[in-house]
């Protein structure tokens, strides 16, 4: 059973669900076709984390058994396309090396208007897109060296990303 915080995502800024993005196919195992624990773990932490927060997490990799029931391109782009579309905010790793199904996700999320919470590791080169994306929508870049005690700053950000959404839309 998920226990809420008594600060929660989802009834503090009233919102359901989230997509959560990140490389998926470059991660596989060759030899078992799944993802290794160690490149499951932040996704699990992240997932863990939002569902702790009382939000529906929609993740392909969860999804897909970690790789072990891949679907196929056109159920997974349609499926993946419409969690978009649906979820309150957006939120990825956008993958070292750049996640090619990734940075669609993200352009999706750009055109559907949704806030959106990117996560860059420190140190990292990352494409002239995913930098200047703030400047055709509604981002907000967290950088990280460990992944879990960057979580309050995580919190924040998505608080951010889903507020000035709203303002965006309310003077429009």
């Amino acid at each position: 059973m998920t226990v809420i915080p008594a600060s929660s995502l989802a009834r503090d800024l009233g919102i359901d669900t989230m997509f959560l993005a990140g490389p998926f196919l470059q991660l596989l195992d060759p030899v078992t076709g799944e993802m290794p624990e160690g490149t499951r773990a932040p996704f699990a932490t992240l997932i863990d984390h939002f569902e702790g927060h009382g939000l529906s997490v929609h993740n392909a990799h969860r999804r897909e058994a970690w790789g072990a029931e891949l679907m196929q391109p056109a159920e997974c782009t349609r499926l993946d396309q419409e969690e978009i579309r649906k979820a309150d905010v957006f939120v990825a790793l956008p993958g070292l090396p750049a996640s090619p199904g990734t940075h669609i996700e993200m352009g999706w999320a750009s055109a559907f208007d949704k806030p959106i919470v990117l996560l860059l590791e420190e140190g990292q080169e990352y494409a002239f897109l995913v930098r200047g994306l703030h400047s055709v929508a509604t981002v907000e870049y967290v950088v990280f060296r460990d992944l879990k005690p960057t979580l309050p700053a995580i919190d924040e950000a998505v608080r951010r990303a889903v507020s000035r959404q709203r303002g965006a839309s309310d003077r429009r």
